[in-house]
């Protein structure tokens, strides 16, 4: 029997998203499940088996399985990982806590820096030293090795984390200790950096190993479980997870660097943003995907999402550089903020309305959902607000209470001295404020323009907040794509296989050996290649990227810039430098328009991306052409701005609506795990792709 079904899976902070793809008839089969924090797995399984009982999905057509989830994010930002010891060289155990001494709000006498993830009482020093050369100045001490070792374990660590002076230049010292303690401690989780982060800057360096070392029991645990019962349940498939940069991996190597998926939930939203705005749009895309607890935010320029190479996790301060412990991992460049269906309104101390970062979850879950929640929340204003049908909530997976939903909006409604129907567009009104913001910052910082883009909206709650954050932004165009409330579980089944490498090579660019250069390149393609076979991708399929962290000498930052492909050395070196020199100077010049006369150029560190073609990554994008029902199921009054008032609205049935139909708004549109609402003054077409395209009309 020929497989030919792809299983995608999404776990959120509130809702487990299932999408299970038939390649042969161009179908795909949904579920919603409510998250389930104390087993995230069993959500995963109910979904699958539900699909199963439905005869959408047949374990034995199955050709993979591929799985994104924000539980490791999480469990960092919570502190929920594991308790986890430190091994550094003597002299460097308070690097975590000095950072870089930098105060990320200068003049904020109460400023509370990010607690570390390891505190002091388990850091231990270890007699060594090498050099930034990789010359080794002091031979690593075993014993010290041993007795550190010992302390952290008698203190009760599961994971140890060991990074060593210039271990990027030179890893012999840190491979010495991983070989000792996986010796004497065989059930002790150990991580390296020189396997994690083999990058200059020792305080990101250790920060990135140590959550690597915090979050990898979990991550053991758990993709164990999960492959066990995918198997248990007849699904005999390779399973693959989505990372940071876009990409997917193998179970082995994401169990070995967990750090790379903490953006991976995320990363699948980008992804699908990218993949279903590429038809409708010129490539530039505000990829909008807001879900159950948060809401991302990403650019695609040309097609593809921006990627960056380190990011900040549990941020103090939301927008504020500094604030968070720095990662360095290949991410998709993106903002996420607490604003999702489950954020929390209420009334603060000053009279004024806050909602969100706080949420609901799926545990007790929006008021609305009846299972003990009271709080107000975006979802229960959302109900308030006639934009959700209560008895075809996530697909009908639960009968949503309106009666529950008003007495929460009532609570706040008397705090603030309004009636229910203004603190329901009240809060709508904020938490799109909250996300328009967010937007401004993250297209600002990049010297972009907003109304240059075309906003794609995904998940449960992005199609129902698309329209008004669009509106204040100043865009005219929106792209919803079809099973919007699951698009990041569809996103994950379009990724290609990808491994992403950096090796610090500190070289002037003007004067340094092109051949020791092609060779640094050609040892990390090497390595690439070797985790793409282990995935069970084909090595033939790779294309590569070179990238580099350059800067005019005397700098103190650098810029990563694509590279050429090589080879750079041999008999066209010198032709072959000049083109590399006029990459970094064009990069360089667009960036800040200028660029200082007569200086040379470094290369800090380089990097290669590899991407490998999956087999059974071919979605169709196809609309409907005919329909034996009309589109227009009923309507449902739901308020307006523009009117000030409730109003009889058009609701649709998205399945049935076909290509080039077209009508004006207000509308509600709905389908199994989003509904889509347009304003009044806008215009909606079907396009070709089965896309929802909606012109704003100034």
């Amino acid at each position: 029997m020929v497989k030919r079904i792809s299983l995608g899976i999404d776990i959120g902070g509130t809702f487990t998203d299932i999408v299970a793809y038939d390649h042969a008839l161009g179908r795909q089969f949904n579920r919603k499940i409510l998250t389930s924090y104390d087993d995230p797995s069993r959500a995963v399984m109910e979904g699958v088996q539900a699909l199963v009982e439905a005869g959408e999905l047949d374990p034995k057509q199955t050709t993979r399985v591929v799985h994104a989830t924000t539980l490791f994010c999480n469990a960092l930002i919570e502190r929920r990982g594991a308790k986890t010891g430190l091994l550094t060289t003597r002299g460097f155990r308070d690097s975590l806590e000095i950072a870089r001494e930098k105060k990320f709000s200068l003049y904020d006498v109460t400023l509370h820096k990010p607690e570390p993830l390891v505190p002091r009482l388990l850091r231990r020093e270890v007699v060594e030293r090498i050099d930034a050369s990789g010359s080794i100045k002091t031979e690593i001490d075993p014993k010290s090795v041993e007795v550190g070792a010992k302390t952290l374990v008698e203190s009760g660590v599961t994971s140890i984390a060991i990074v060593f002076l210039h271990s990027y230049s030179n890893p012999a010292h840190e491979k010495l200790a991983v070989e000792l303690l996986s010796r004497t401690y065989p059930d002790i989780s150990i991580t390296a950096s020189s396997e994690v982060a083999p990058e200059i800057r020792e305080y990101e360096r250790a920060s990135t190993t140590v959550a690597n070392a915090y979050i990898k029991p979990l991550a053991s645990s758990y993709l164990d479980s999960l492959a066990f019962k995918i198997n248990k349940q007849k699904i005999n498939s390779p399973l693959h997870l989505m990372i940071s940069s876009g990409g997917l991996t193998h179970v082995e190597e994401a169990k070995r660097n967990p750090v790379q998926m903490l953006e991976s939930g995320p990363a699948a939203g980008a992804l699908a943003g990218a993949f279903f705005g590429r038809d409708d749009s010129e490539g530039n895309l505000l990829a909008f995907d807001m879900g159950g607890t948060t809401a991302k935010l990403s650019l695609v320029e040309d097609g593809e999402p921006l990627t960056a190479y380190n990011f900040e996790a549990g941020r103090q301060e939301r927008f504020v550089e500094g604030s968070g412990l720095p990662i360095s991992i290949s991410t998709i460049e993106l903002i996420e903020i607490g604003a999702g269906g489950g954020s929390v309104a209420d009334v603060n101390q000053l009279g004024f309305l806050k909602v969100g970062p706080r949420s609901a979850g799926s545990e007790p879950g929006p008021a609305a959902y009846n299972r003990g929640g009271t709080e107000a929340t975006v979802t229960d204003a959302d109900f308030v607000l006639g934009y959700l049908n209560p008895d075809y909530f996530a697909g009908g997976m639960l009968k949503a209470s309106i009666k529950s939903a008003e007495n929460a909006l009532d609570v706040v409604a008397k705090n603030a001295g309004m009636d229910r129907t203004q603190i329901a567009w009240g809060i709508h009104n904020v938490v799109n404020e909250n996300m328009a913001g967010a937007a401004r910052v993250h297209i600002s910082e990049r010297g972009r323009d907003p109304r240059d883009f075309t906003l794609l909206c995904t998940g449960g709650a992005g199609p129902v907040h698309a329209y008004y954050v669009a509106r204040k932004l100043g865009l005219r165009r929106i792209i919803c794509p079809r099973a919007a409330g699951v698009a990041s579980a569809l996103g994950l089944l379009v990724a290609p296989g990808r491994v992403d490498k950096v090796a610090t090579v500190g070289l002037q660019l003007n004067t340094c050996d092109l051949n020791e250069l092609e060779e640094i390149f050609n040892k990390m393609e090497v390595e690439a290649t070797e985790v793409i076979v282990e995935t069970g991708l084909d090595p033939e399929s790779i294309t590569f990227q070179r990238l580099a962290d350059g800067r005019f000498s005397g700098q103190g930052f650098d810029l990563v810039v694509s590279l050429p492909q090589g080879p750079y050395g041999g008999d066209n070196s010198e032709a072959k430098r000049k083109e590399l020199i006029s990459c970094f100077e064009s990069e360089y010049q667009q960036k800040f328009n200028t660029t200082p006369p007569l200086v040379p150029i470094d290369f800090l560190n380089i990097r290669i991306s590899a991407k490998a073609v999956v087999p059974g990554s071919n979605v169709l994008m196809a609309g409907i052409t005919e329909s034996k029902s009309p589109s227009i199921k009923g309507t449902r009054r739901a308020y307006f701005p523009e009117a000030a008032e409730y109003v009889d609205t058009n609701v649709y049935d998205r399945s049935h609506l076909i290509v080039g139909e077209k009508f004006n708004g207000p509308a509600i549109i709905e389908e199994e795990g989003s509904t889509f609402i347009v304003g009044p003054g806008a215009f909606v077409e079907v396009s070709t792709t089965g896309n929802l395209v909606v012109t704003i009309n100034e």
